[in-house]
């Protein structure tokens, strides 16, 4: 039954179970420059739960996420949850890595932020939207891509779901 409801749940945030990389392995984040954090791979990530959120500060959208986002962090990091915020710029003046710490002092961000400048882990996961959300599965699978805002309460549900699961 639970896992008729996972796959239900794919289906409502993807549009199909293999939509945009949901059933692959995720791939690893490269770039170098992380804020609020240390490089991470997921093989040191195993057993934990992860959202891959493809974002950028100037980015209307992507503020209207950023509070829901914040919030499963903080509620759910204790029991898993990780959130990796990358941050892919839109325009020119989205890459000073100084605008970027300003807008998470000034936003409560806390959560781990690699630069991806070169839209080297963008090109990787074959995203193409901001935002874009990647929630990823204690072994390391992609299990739903959500692109934009919306279905939050649906997007929580599956976290929930996520880290129920057994290791």
């Amino acid at each position: 039954m639970k896992s008729a409801i996972l796959i239900a749940s794919l289906v409502v945030l993807c549009g199909s179970p293999a939509h945009a990389g949901v059933g692959m392995n995720a791939p690893d984040i490269l770039n170098e420059t992380w804020l609020n954090g240390m490089p991470v791979s997921f093989a040191e990530l195993k057993g934990k739960v992860v959202m891959v959120e493809f974002w950028t500060f100037g980015c209307y959208n992507c503020r209207n996420v950023e509070p829901y986002v914040r919030e499963w962090h903080k509620k759910y990091r204790e029991k898993g949850f990780v959130v990796i915020g990358v941050h892919s710029p839109e325009f020119s003046y989205e890459k000073d890595v100084e605008k970027v710490k300003k807008y998470l002092r000034d936003h409560g961000i806390d959560y781990a932020v690699p630069i991806d400048n070169e839209f080297a882990t963008w090109n990787r996961y074959g995203n193409r939207y901001w935002p874009a959300m990647y929630l990823i599965d204690k072994k390391g699978v992609i299990r739903s891509v959500q692109i934009g805002e919306g279905r939050y309460q649906e997007t929580e549900k599956l976290i929930q779901s996520l880290l129920a699961e057994a290791s």
